[in-house]
Protein backbone atom coordinates (compact mmCIF):
# COMPACT_ATOMS: atom_id res chain seq x y z
CA UNK A 1 0.00 0.00 0.00
CA UNK A 2 1.39 3.11 -1.19
CA UNK A 3 1.48 5.61 2.09
CA UNK A 4 1.46 9.68 1.42
CA UNK A 5 2.54 9.09 -2.31
CA UNK A 6 5.91 7.71 -1.59
CA UNK A 7 7.11 3.87 -2.85
CA UNK A 8 6.09 0.69 -2.15
CA UNK A 9 8.22 -1.29 0.28
CA UNK A 10 9.00 -3.86 -2.75
CA UNK A 11 10.03 -0.65 -5.14
CA UNK A 12 12.13 0.53 -2.06
CA UNK A 13 13.77 -2.74 -2.10
CA UNK A 14 13.92 -3.50 -5.71
CA UNK A 15 15.89 -0.41 -5.80
CA UNK A 16 18.19 -0.89 -2.61
CA UNK A 17 19.08 -4.65 -3.29
CA UNK A 18 19.76 -3.56 -7.31
CA UNK A 19 22.42 -1.00 -5.68
CA UNK A 20 24.01 -3.50 -3.77
CA UNK A 21 24.21 -6.20 -5.92
CA UNK A 22 25.87 -3.61 -8.57
CA UNK A 23 27.91 -2.66 -5.95
CA UNK A 24 29.17 -5.51 -4.64
CA UNK A 25 30.01 -6.55 -8.36
CA UNK A 26 32.86 -3.69 -8.54
CA UNK A 27 34.13 -4.97 -5.30
CA UNK A 28 37.84 -6.01 -5.07
CA UNK A 29 37.94 -9.61 -3.55
CA UNK A 30 37.58 -9.79 0.10
CA UNK A 31 36.49 -6.32 0.65
CA UNK A 32 33.07 -5.23 2.46
CA UNK A 33 30.41 -3.57 1.81
CA UNK A 34 28.80 -0.76 4.41
CA UNK A 35 25.40 0.53 3.41
CA UNK A 36 23.98 2.84 6.07
CA UNK A 37 20.01 3.62 5.60
CA UNK A 38 16.50 3.82 7.57
CA UNK A 39 15.94 0.74 9.50
CA UNK A 40 12.54 0.06 6.92
CA UNK A 41 14.92 0.22 4.08
CA UNK A 42 17.66 -1.86 5.46
CA UNK A 43 15.22 -4.39 6.79
CA UNK A 44 13.16 -4.52 3.11
CA UNK A 45 16.88 -4.93 1.08
CA UNK A 46 18.12 -7.78 3.37
CA UNK A 47 14.34 -9.68 2.94
CA UNK A 48 14.81 -8.70 -1.05
CA UNK A 49 18.37 -10.34 -0.86
CA UNK A 50 17.18 -12.97 0.72
CA UNK A 51 15.08 -13.73 -1.72
CA UNK A 52 12.01 -13.77 1.09
CA UNK A 53 8.19 -12.92 -0.09
CA UNK A 54 7.61 -9.31 0.67
CA UNK A 55 5.00 -10.97 3.22
CA UNK A 56 7.63 -11.92 5.12
CA UNK A 57 9.94 -9.31 5.56
CA UNK A 58 8.26 -8.31 8.89
CA UNK A 59 9.65 -11.21 10.10
CA UNK A 60 12.97 -9.82 10.26
CA UNK A 61 12.04 -7.40 12.83
CA UNK A 62 13.06 -3.86 13.16
CA UNK A 63 16.49 -2.45 13.49
CA UNK A 64 17.12 -0.62 16.28
CA UNK A 65 19.00 2.46 16.04
CA UNK A 66 22.78 2.20 15.43
CA UNK A 67 22.33 -1.44 15.06
CA UNK A 68 23.29 -3.29 12.43
CA UNK A 69 23.02 -6.57 9.68
CA UNK A 70 25.60 -8.46 8.10
CA UNK A 71 24.97 -10.49 5.24
CA UNK A 72 27.49 -12.88 3.48
CA UNK A 73 27.43 -14.01 0.18
CA UNK A 74 27.26 -17.86 -0.48
CA UNK A 75 27.49 -20.36 -3.94
CA UNK A 76 23.70 -19.85 -3.17
CA UNK A 77 23.43 -16.54 -2.79
CA UNK A 78 23.01 -14.37 0.31
CA UNK A 79 22.97 -15.69 3.65
CA UNK A 80 21.98 -13.38 7.12
CA UNK A 81 24.81 -13.64 9.32
CA UNK A 82 23.80 -11.17 12.44
CA UNK A 83 20.43 -9.12 12.47
CA UNK A 84 20.19 -6.05 14.86
CA UNK A 85 23.29 -6.56 16.07
CA UNK A 86 24.97 -3.96 18.64
CA UNK A 87 28.38 -5.06 20.53
CA UNK A 88 31.14 -6.02 18.54
CA UNK A 89 33.04 -9.56 19.59
CA UNK A 90 36.67 -7.94 19.99
CA UNK A 91 38.07 -4.50 20.06
CA UNK A 92 37.45 -2.78 16.78
CA UNK A 93 39.89 0.01 17.06
CA UNK A 94 43.40 0.60 18.60
CA UNK A 95 45.03 -2.43 20.37
CA UNK A 96 42.62 -2.63 23.83
CA UNK A 97 42.20 -6.50 24.53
Amino acid sequence: MRRGGGELETEVADRAATLVERTVEKLPPGAVLVVVSHGGTIRTTIGRLLGLPSQSWEALGGLTNCCWSVLGESVRGWRLLEHNASSLPEAAIGDDV
